[in-house]
Parts: structure tokens; sequence; C-alpha cells
């Protein structure tokens, strides 16, 4: 099969002007929906709810529904629901990873405490599955509900195996791709669906959030210790001082020298305190960094390659521009 050739940064940059009135139209949206919770919580709700965000999610489904610049209110709609959830399991994550920066703010956890944080973001969960419900058919509800479940179901089981030793690279594909892959996967699949798209069109562009979403979790798990924290906004190095077993980790345990493996295992494991300034030492030296890119180039390859018999399909170019611009992400990491 012949490759595309890949978009241009200006490319990207056009598909997001393009897409400013849908993206206008969700955060007003989105602002709208604080009025439902209890004035007790707005102000909480409202902290979660900012614009600051990339949006990557809503912007899927604004692609793979994508007809004329139109904006469509059932596209607005169902990038709400997705978002919502997609904030929701933010909140979680800050809490389980004791991270205290999001977006360059303080998190959800930071400011009210995990406590009220869980429940927080348990109450966005609901009112995202609420909002599903307003559609006249149950399609979407289902849709999210279970991907929703399998995206918890991800998180679960990385909790499970955090700090534990027989955790295998086939097990950290699977966490990825139920707990980041399957918001990506359904935004893909209900833009495509909600905008009209032929039977194959949804069945490609499905695949290919879904591949795109493992390709993007694993650059946020080489962000976490490449990354620089003003430009990322958030906090760094959590994934080792949390005990998560990721890519750039197994790579650097595979090329390290027995007994200094043995001591990486012992810091991700709980029996030794973190090191984190030695291991991104050693990541650099091994040249670690290479070789997450590599395999992340392979998943964005995969998804790519899903789209590419139906190139004639206006949103196809659209959604490929996003493999591009995750490339572009990646290369502002490169060590230098």
């Amino acid at each position: 099969m012949t490759t595309r050739p890949a978009p241009t940064p200006a490319d990207f940059a056009a598909v997001f002007v393009r897409l400013h009135p849908h993206l206008a139209a969700l955060n007003e949206l989105l602002r709208h929906e604080i009025t439902a919770f209890e004035p007790e919580i707005r102000a909480m709700a409202d902290a979660c709810i900012d614009t600051s965000g990339k949006r990557i999610r809503p912007a899927l489904v604004f692609l793979s529904g994508w007809r004329d610049d139109a904006v469509s209110a059932d596209l607005v709609k169902v990038a709400a629901v997705i978002e919502m959830v997609h904030l929701a399991t933010l909140v979680h994550d800050d809490i389980m990873d004791e991270a205290e920066v999001r977006r360059a703010r303080p998190t959800a956890a930071r400011r009210f405490g995990p406590e009220a944080a869980v429940l927080l973001g348990d109450a966005l969960f609901a009112h995202a599955l609420h909002l599903a419900a307003s559609f006249p058919t149950t399609e979407v509800c289902a849709a999210v509900s279970a991907a929703t479940r399998k995206v918890c179901t991800g998180e679960i089981i990385q909790t499970l195996r955090r700090r534990t030793a027989g955790v295998s690279r086939e097990d950290y594909y699977r966490v990825i791709g139920l707990k980041t892959a399957e918001l990506f996967r359904v935004s893909c699949q209900l833009g495509a669906r909600l905008g009209g798209g032929s039977a194959e069109f949804v069945a490609a562009a499905t695949s290919f959030g879904r591949g795109l979403g493992i390709a993007y979790q694993i650059y946020d798990d080489l962000a976490d210790f490449f990354g620089d924290e003003q430009r990322i906004g958030k906090t760094l190095g959590t994934d080792l001082a949390s005990g998560k077993f990721t890519l750039p980790l197994f790579i650097l345990r595979d090329r390290l020298a027995e007994a200094e493996a043995a001591a990486l295992t012992a810091e991700l494991t709980g029996k030794s305190s973190p090191d984190l300034a030695r291991r991104l030492a050693q990541m650099r030296e091994l040249d670690v960094f290479a070789a997450v890119e590599a395999a992340l180039g392979e998943e964005l390859a995969a998804a790519e390659n899903s789209l590419l018999s139906l190139e004639e399909t206006p949103a196809v170019p659209l959604l490929l521009s996003l493999g591009q611009a995750l490339r572009e992400q990646v290369a502002k990491l490169r060590p230098a």
C-alpha cells in the first residue's frame, strides 16, 4: 500500500482555524451545562470545565463528522459529552497521581481536597451521561457509557498493578487501549456516525481513532520524562514516583545493566525512593527517546493506513493532520 505524504504543519494550523466556530459552540454549551449543577458545586465544576485544554477528542468528533464547515448541534453535544467524561477522568487521575498542576493551574485535588475531588469527578461523569441521554435514541448513551466503563477499567487495572514487578509491555498496551484509546475511538465513531458517514468510513474512522489514542498516550508518557513542566502545564515525573510502568520505563529497564535494572525495578515497586534525575540521565544516555518515538510512529502509521482507501472523503485529510500534529509535538520533546 502506498503511504500518503504527511500533511504539513500549515495544514494542521488551517484545520484548527476551521474548527474555531465548532470549538466556540462547544465551549458555550459546556458553560451552559455548568448551570445544571447544584449551586454549591458550580464553581468547582467551572474550575474543571475550562477552555485551556487541547480539546483533541472534540476535534475528532467534529472532523469525523465534517460537512462543509457547518456547525452541527448534534456533534457539538456529542463533543461536550465526551469532553466532560475526559475531564472527569483527569480529576481522578490527578488524585491517584498526587499531581498538583494540570494545565498550569492547581488540580481539583489540590484546590478542593481529594475527597471532594473524587466526588466532583463522579458528578462530571454522571452529567455527561445525563446529557448523552437527551439524544432521541439510545445509541450515543450506550456508546459513551460502554467507553466510559472501559476507561475506568483501564484505570483500575493500572492502579492495581502499580508498584508490582510482573507488568509486561502487553499489559501496558492493554491498559492504554482502554484508558485512553477508548475515548478517541468513540469520538471518531460517533462523529462519523452522526455526520452521516458511510458504514465503511465509520469503521475506518473508528479504527483511526483508536490507533491515534494509543499513540497519544505513548506521547503523554514520553512527555512525563522529556517535557517541560511550564510548557506542558502539569506535574512531571509522576509515573516513576507512583510506580507506573510505561513504555519509556520498559525500554530503559531493558537497556540497563542488570544491577541498574534491578535498582529501577525497586524504585517502581516502592522498595526504594525514585531517583528521577538519575533515570532521566540514563534515558538520554541510552537513547530511550528515539526508541519510544519509533514505537509511537508505528502506531500512527497503522492508524493512518486505515483511512488511506478513503482519501476522497473530505474528513480524511483533516483527520490525518491530527497525526502530523502529534508528530510535531513529539519532535518538540526531542532532547537537543
